[in-house]
This record gives structure tokens, sequence and C-alpha cells, in this order.
């Protein structure tokens, strides 16, 4: 039988079972950083399968495969193991019961697709030569990203991988395909936070105080000129305030107001340039009103770049395990990912699995109260996953 066959057997074998683990992990929801039961349910579920899992970043879990020759080549695969502060709004057994929690990310299903995927290649070690290095991150939702922090603490060492590949949800797609993107995939994401001063007073008598309110509603639209009038139309970028907090009442003028949002693109010479001109517009424009303004521009992830001829690899093998007709091609996407810190120091690969069910109204879109999946993309996660990561040790592909 072709190791191919067998990866499609095994993964048609255990979907069932991880259906129930991506099940539990749903309905057991941690947030960043506070994966403490989530991480010992995976240390479990890998040492049932006969594996020795290491803790990193305190809540993250690495894990070793070894293959025949397992020093020939070593490859990673990586899953996220938190949740968002979203209160789920779906009426499923698995409902999330810990209140305020939800997997509305799809994180449930990425750590239940690495743990169907190291059950699968644990039973097939003596079909490959290498070694897959297992990696269950903490925090991606948050900053600085459990990325940056699992490569601070060495998850890129010992061994050393020669590529990383990882998978995420993709509720535009149909359960059943995937999709890639070479080269640059996702943007960069900065946090902007700026206190707007002014001098509150009574709303009767504006020309008594500073309006930081008023000041504000400019500011906000005045910033956009970074996008519309600096930006290169070559370089995507998004300026978007999603936060704002005037403290005061239909008749009272507050002494300042607080605005919040994201700055993202795809060059990071023009990140660093956009910053300050965000920065002195915001003050000179303040100043200008009678105000002054405090800004901090938090620097975020940076951009996710797909290397070229591993996703060239990875996205032929997907065509040859699922067909060409269930692999697709990915525009530009200005969300963020923590995976873009290992983008950054090894050749890295992050595809799109598709989750969506039309006919059964798995339709909502990630960070939302009643995001769900097609579960039946678990078959196909954990089977595409596998196939990807023997052909990728087989390789002589320029890593």
């Amino acid at each position: 039988m072709l190791l191919s066959d067998k990866i499609k057997a095994l993964a048609h074998t255990y979907a069932p079972d991880t259906v129930q683990v991506r099940r539990h992990i749903h309905a057991n929801p941690e947030l960043s950083f506070e994966e403490h039961n989530t991480a010992a349910y995976v240390e479990e579920v890998l040492k049932s399968y006969g594996l020795q899992p290491q803790r990193m970043a305190n809540t993250g879990i690495v894990a070793i495969i070894e293959g025949r020759n397992p020093d020939k080549k070593t490859i990673a695969l990586r899953a996220d193991l938190d949740a968002l502060p979203i209160l789920e709004a779906n009426a499923v057994d698995y409902k999330s019961k810990n209140e305020g929690v939800m997997h509305a990310c799809g994180h449930d299903v990425h750590t239940a697709s690495l743990l169907g995927v190291a059950r699968i290649l644990q039973e097939l070690r003596n079909e490959f030569e290498g070694s897959i290095k297992l990696v269950f991150q903490p925090g991606e939702e948050k900053f600085p990203g459990g990325a940056s922090i699992m490569i601070k603490e060495g998850v890129l060492t010992n061994p050393v991988p020669e590529s990383i590949i990882a998978q995420h949800v993709f509720p535009l797609l149909p359960a059943g395909k995937v999709g890639f993107k070479s080269g640059m995939y996702m943007a960069s994401a900065d946090e902007i936070y700026i206190t707007v001063k002014g001098k509150g007073g009574h709303a009767a008598i504006p020309e008594m105080n500073v309006d930081p309110v008023l000041i504000s509603a400019h500011l906000i639209v005045a910033l956009q000129q970074v996008v519309s009038r600096m930006a290169s139309p070559k370089v995507p970028t998004v300026l978007s305030f999603g936060k704002v907090e005037a403290k005061g009442a239909t008749n009272v003028i507050p002494n300042e107001v607080k605005i919040e949002g994201t700055f993202r693109t795809m060059n990071e010479v023009w990140r660093r340039g956009a910053h300050q001109k965000i920065k002195k517009l915001a003050e000179n424009l303040c100043e200008s009103m009678g105000g002054s303004c405090d800004i901090d521009i938090k620097n975020g992830y940076p951009f996710l770049q797909n290397e070229p001829e591993l996703t060239a690899r990875a996205r032929a093998a997907a065509q040859q395990y699922l067909g060409e007709e269930n692999v697709v091609d990915l525009d530009l996407w200005m969300g963020a990912e923590d995976f873009a810190y290992y983008s950054q120091e090894v050749n890295a690969c992050f595809y799109r699995l598709g989750t969506r069910n039309e006919a059964r109204g798995i339709t909502s879109s990630v960070h939302t109260p009643t995001f769900d999946i097609e579960e039946a993309a678990l078959e196909t996660g954990i089977g595409l996953m596998a196939w990807i990561a023997v052909q990728e040790l087989q390789s002589q592909g320029n890593n």
C-alpha cells in the first residue's frame, strides 16, 4: 500500500477520535498564557501515543517523533492552544463551559489536528526518515505572542528544524478544500494608544474649554491620510481605530479621550516610517486645536512570509493528496498571526484549512460568538498535514 493511502486510511480511522479531542478542547477553553489544563491534556494525549512531551514557555509543549535515521532532517509542525475572551452563542453539546471564554479562532481545531497528525506519524515512524518536531504554542492571540517566547526559549534549536508548517481554519473555504499563498501573506500588526488631552467643563460653554472629543474626531479622520495619501499603493496598509473612550456626558466635556487602534502593513521600512508620521500628525493636530496628546505605538507581530519553494512543495503535496480541484490560491490577508515570528527565523509555510458548510449554516467568521466548523474538515486536516510532513522530509529542496 502506498504511504499516502496508509495516511488516508489512518486519518479516516482516527477522525472520530480527533473530533472528540477537538470538542473536549472547545468545551474547556483557556485564555492566552493561561492554558494550564489544555497543556496538561495535550501532554496526556501525547504520552498515550508513546511520545515524551517537554514544557516550554510555561504552557507550551514540544515533542519529537523520530523516524528512521532521525538526525537526517528535522521539520516542525505548529499548533496554538489559546482561546479568546468571547461569550459563546452556539447551542452545541460542546459549548464552552468557561463563560466569557471561547475557541472562536479555531485553535481547538489546530491543536486537535496536530494531535491527530502526531498519532498518524508516530504509527508510521518506520515509514520515513528524519524527525518531526511538534510545537504546541501558547498565547497566539495576545501580545507579545507565544511564538516569540518559544523562539527565545529555543524551540527552533535542539534539533534545528529546516522548516516549519502550520494550518489555520478558514471559514470562507468549504470543508475538504485548502488554500496556499506563496511569499508575503499576512500583515504586521501594531497597536496604537492615543490619549487626547484638553480642558473639560460644561458643554454649554465650549468657548471656556478645549474639547478633546472634537479634537479626537478630527484626528481619527486626519490620520487616514497616512493610508490614502502617504502610503504607496504597492504596499498594502490598514489603519483602523476600534475603541474611543470619552467619559463625559450630554452636558459634560471630559478632560481627555482615549483612542485605540491598529496599524497593519507588509513592508518594514514603511512600517517604521508610518509610525513616525502617525505620531507627528497626531501631535501637531492636537496642538493646533489647543490640546495635546500622548501616543504609544507598540510593535506587534511582524509580517508573515511563506517561503516560495517550501510552499510550492506543500501545495503540490496537497494537490496529490486531495486533488487539484480542492487546492486553491489565496489572496493577501491583512490579518496578523504570531506564526510570522517563525517565518522570520526559518523557512515557513502557513496554509488554510477550509471549515465552511453552508448547507448546515456553518458560515460564521472567526472571532465571532457563533464561530464553529464543519468537523469533517478534521479528517482533511490530520491527513493532509501528515502527508505534507513526510513529503517534506523526503524533499531535497533548498531549505
